[in-house]
């Protein structure tokens, strides 16, 4: 596990907002959990220059939890390619708002795919984009 997040740009960024907490003001983890998705689907569809769709998500980890007004960084990778699918790992680091600590807060990963203009799955080339 690495002591900070990520090298590069995140994916998304967004600031964990009170409509999306529990009474206690921790964000729940659905809200994340979507959050994570849409920072994979940004990626994926710049990868196959498409639409790419979430098919499966798995390997969830929660380790942090997140408060409102924290300033939440979704970074996001592909790690794997198939025909038509990419696996996106993403990870979610926290940020108080008022300091500069970090704490990964989640972690998980996404298969998306690759989408062709009839709704049916499209093939990747070598690199990664739609064939054709």
């Amino acid at each position: 596990m690495s002591d900070g997040p990520p090298a590069g740009a995140p994916a998304i960024r967004a600031t964990a907002m009170a409509a999306d907490a529990n009474p206690y003001g921790k964000i729940f983890v659905g809200w994340l959990m979507g959050q994570m998705a849409l920072a994979a689907g940004s990626v994926a569809s710049r990868h196959c220059q498409g639409r790419a769709p979430v098919v499966a998500a798995d390997g969830f980890s929660f380790t942090a939890p997140v408060s409102i007004g924290d300033e939440v960084s979704f970074y996001a990778a592909i790690v794997a390619t198939g025909r038509t699918s990419m696996t996106v790992a993403v990870e979610v680091w926290r940020r108080d708002r008022h300091g500069d600590g970090t704490a990964k807060a989640a972690a998980g990963n996404f298969t998306l795919v690759s989408m062709g203009e009839d709704d049916r799955p499209s093939p990747l080339n070598s690199e990664g984009s739609k064939r054709g």
